[in-house]
């Protein structure tokens, strides 16, 4: 057996990585193509040490552009790779530009798609990524989902129940397997309450009046606690734009982007995390960290239902209520997230076996 998988983006390798871990213990073939869709060459080695991943087979070297110039360029220089390469199966993962690309082209090579984390949705069509969740489910032969809503989200689409496998979540595989490590990592004092902060979405980032009102709330809070916020390359630019540099202080910092360690070390140790981003949503319900989220939805309930998260969206008497309650020591009632254990590329290993020894009429591979 051969399998390609393709990944684009910083998250894409943190699902990635147990799975190619899970496969190679079984003795699978493998190719690992970064289309290089985000790629931050001072922080790549140090990432791809962290995760113990190797080094992708091939690198695209996409980069950045808009969402159909950069769809097009991955699927342009993807679809050669696929078709020399012949693979029984191409694994894409997450809801980036690269998983979509890669499920299109794939498809239409008649090569098996399986897509990691599939079934997530916000309903809010606005996101380019719940648009290429949408896309890449339809096209994919097998759906491993993270939770249980998402196999109801894709039956309600009339997705075959036999293609989805209700898994686990792959990324907190992968922080199981290296929070231990990260006790050594973090530059931030633990013995005083710190809230953590990560923005990126354009929604937040490219409203002027909302990113000023909410960095105004953090200086507030930084009055009371520690604020530390490890900044996109493209928030610092709005936020040097709009001349709101003078708002930070020794207690509200600024911080280059932290590798995964360091980053898992911040949260694991934080008072509260207030974001923007899908995957923190889910680690810090599995450390039970509160988490105030700056949207108006999320593709993953489960961690409101279940979990530490608050949805905000752009209500800074919310957000300022919500800290007061974190501050008071008001704690969500929690559970267990079924599956998130630490074993989700495990299970996903085992259906590979499984399920792609023969391939179905009608999806052949070209010669």
């Amino acid at each position: 057996m051969h399998i390609l998988h393709v990944v684009g983006a910083r998250p894409n390798f943190m699902k990635a990585a147990p799975v190619l871990a899970a496969l190679a213990k079984a003795g699978v073939r493998q190719t690992l193509v970064h289309t290089g869709q985000h790629y931050d060459a001072n922080m790549s080695e140090v990432f791809f040490q962290q995760l113990e991943i190797p080094a992708p087979d091939l690198n695209l070297g996409v980069g950045s552009g808009s969402h159909a110039c950069q769809t097009a360029e991955i699927m342009a220089r993807l679809e050669p790779v696929a078709a020399d390469c012949k693979p029984d199966l191409v694994l894409v993962y997450g809801d980036v530009n690269s998983t979509m690309a890669a499920a299109l082209v794939c498809s239409k090579l008649q090569v098996r798609v399986g897509h990691v984390e599939a079934g997530l949705r916000s309903y809010d069509r606005t996101m380019p990524e719940e648009i290429n969740r949408l896309v890449t489910d339809q096209l994919s032969d097998l759906l491993f989902t993270p939770s249980a809503d998402a196999d109801e989200n894709l039956q309600r689409e009339g997705i075959n129940p036999g293609k989805i496998h209700l898994v686990g979540n792959v990324m907190i595989d992968t922080l199981v397997r290296l929070l231990p490590r990260c006790a050594e990592h973090g530059e931030v004092n633990a013995s005083r309450p710190y809230a953590l902060v990560t923005l990126h979405r354009p929604s937040n980032v490219d409203n002027g009046p909302w990113l000023r009102a909410l960095l105004r709330a953090l200086a507030e809070l930084s009055r009371e606690m520690e604020v530390v916020f490890p900044v996109h390359p493209r928030t610092r630019q709005r936020i040097t734009d709009l001349g709101l540099q003078t708002l930070f202080n020794s207690h509200l910092r600024l911080l280059d982007p932290r590798p995964y360690l360091d980053f898992l070390a911040l949260q694991r140790r934080a008072a509260m995390v207030i974001t923007d981003s899908g995957g923190i949503q889910e680690e810090t319900t599995f450390l039970g960290v509160p988490c105030l989220t700056l949207r108006e939805n999320t593709e993953r309930p489960v961690t409101v239902k279940l979990g530490t998260n608050v949805l905000i969206g752009r209500d800074i008497p919310r957000l300022n209520a919500e800290i007061r309650r974190i501050l008071a020591g008001e704690t969500r009632k929690t559970s267990p997230i079924p599956l998130w254990d630490g074993h989700a590329a495990e299970r996903i290993s085992e259906c590979l076996l499984g399920r792609c020894q023969t391939r179905p009429q009608g999806r052949k591979v070209p010669a």
